[in-house]
């Protein structure tokens, strides 16, 4: 059971020292020590104030270091010992503040020379970070009451181009998409206040589009405006779309901050879309940076109700696996079940790759967006959008794809384009 006053961090760690030198100078660099004793540094100061090694689990070695610069012991053989280890912080020296929780759990340690290698892999937090925090406003749960959705997944897509479009060109895609009663809709992250094309001007024409749809099909589109940018004309933004009737705003979370999300969080009355990119620079070299389990934490406590974690078979590096582990510690609770997020798988994603989806996933509690999934259907995005419906369809029936397609249209153009 965690305790209440401290907050553990489990790293990844490699080194040419012992794994238990290498913990003790993490330790006295995180908490109270330096490299070389003080008077001030007294027994009853480091009772309370220092770090302590709570386990070692020692792992293969190798013969090489991962990172450039290491420190290698003299006498040493050229062997870098790597583990895993479970370190505890106390409370008292952070407070409820994950700033400062990122400053003692990653701080300097990444610099340490007698460190080739260290990845952060998962943080355990005590309730005061529940109290200070408001954590996901609408999540799973929210987000289908807004949709309308249950069932299956909701079902979206990312404006296309995604970039270069006039807005008077982006209101004839909204339309069409809005009046074929597709769920979502977001902005692209590269799209986000450019002067060819204003957020204030693609909020209206958007809204009016959608409006107009929701009048005649029943049915209101979430659409998720990227108001990323720094934090005054952020706000400005999300003003803009709450004023127009709009229910959801989208951030990179690595560009605005884990605060700057807090703050937008604090005063956003409509769903916050968190974006990842960037991600890519904090996980790819898996010797070095954080895992999703410990950064989803974080994103989750600041505020976001959905978070991407990739597509199965996507385009980028990383493998299912890691996609697989990533949809499950966003909907695994850190203190409650309010406190879980719809996991938005997006990159590759088409009808045809909803049944593989479902299998591997066991859930439907996702949103599933594609962008040229959708918007390079022969037939337009409207009918990629039913396509990826019926893809939905056949693998929540166990019907298999081609049998299901030849009762339905989009779906049968959307294998022939895409397989």
């Amino acid at each position: 059971m965690l305790k209440n006053d401290q907050v553990i961090a489990t790293y990844w760690l490699e080194t040419a020292f012992s794994l238990e030198k290498a913990c003790e100078i993490i330790v006295s660099e995180q908490s109270t020590g330096t490299f070389l004793p003080l008077p001030n540094e007294t027994d009853s100061l480091k009772q309370k104030h220092r770090a302590q090694i709570l386990s070692i689990q020692e792992l293969e070695s190798s013969p090489f270091p991962s990172l450039p610069g290491a420190k290698v012991p003299s006498g040493s053989k050229g062997e870098f010992r790597r583990g895993i280890v479970k370190i505890a912080f106390p409370y008292a020296n952070i407070g409820p503040s994950i700033p400062n929780l990122l400053a003692t759990v990653a701080g300097n340690l990444y610099e340490l020379e007698e460190l080739s290698g260290l990845r952060l892999l998962d943080l355990e937090l005590p309730l005061s970070f529940q109290d200070r925090y408001e954590g996901p406003q609408f999540g799973i749960s929210g987000t289908r009451e807004i949709t309308g959705v249950h069932g299956r997944p909701i079902i979206g897509t990312i404006i296309k181009p995604n970039i270069g479009l006039a807005t008077e060109q982006l209101r004839l895609i909204v339309r069409e998409l809005a009046l074929s009663g597709i769920d979502f809709i977001k902005d692209d992250e590269v799209h986000g206040n450019p002067p060819y094309a204003p957020i204030a001007e693609r909020i209206k024409v958007v809204m009016e589009e959608i409006e107009r749809a929701a009048d005649r099909t029943g049915k209101k589109t979430m659409y998720a405006f990227n108001i990323t940018d720094d934090i005054d004309p952020m706000m400005r933004h999300l003003e803009n779309v709450v004023k127009a009737g709009g229910n959801c705003v989208m951030v990179s979370i690595n560009s605005i901050g884990f605060a700057g999300l807090v703050h937008l969080r604090k005063n956003a009355p409509v769903c916050i879309h968190g974006h990842r990119n960037q991600w890519g620079m904090m996980s790819r070299y898996p010797y070095l940076g954080m895992s999703f389990a410990a950064y989803q934490k974080l994103c989750r406590l600041a505020g976001v109700d959905h978070l991407h974690v990739n597509g199965l078979n996507n385009k980028f590096y990383e493998d299912n696996a890691s996609v697989v582990d990533s949809v499950r510690a966003c909907m695994t609770s850190m203190f409650d079940p309010s406190d879980t997020v719809l996991p938005v798988l997006s990159s590759k994603q088409w009808a045809g790759a909803a049944p593989e989806t479902y299998r591997t996933l066991g859930t439907v509690d996702l949103m599933n967006i594609a962008g040229g999934g959708i918007h390079g259907h022969p037939d337009g995005p409207g009918a990629g959008f039913r396509s990826l419906v019926q893809g939905w369809e056949a693998a929540l029936e166990g019907i298999p794809l081609h049998l299901h397609a030849d009762k339905h249209p989009e779906l049968k153009q959307a294998l022939a384009a895409f397989s």
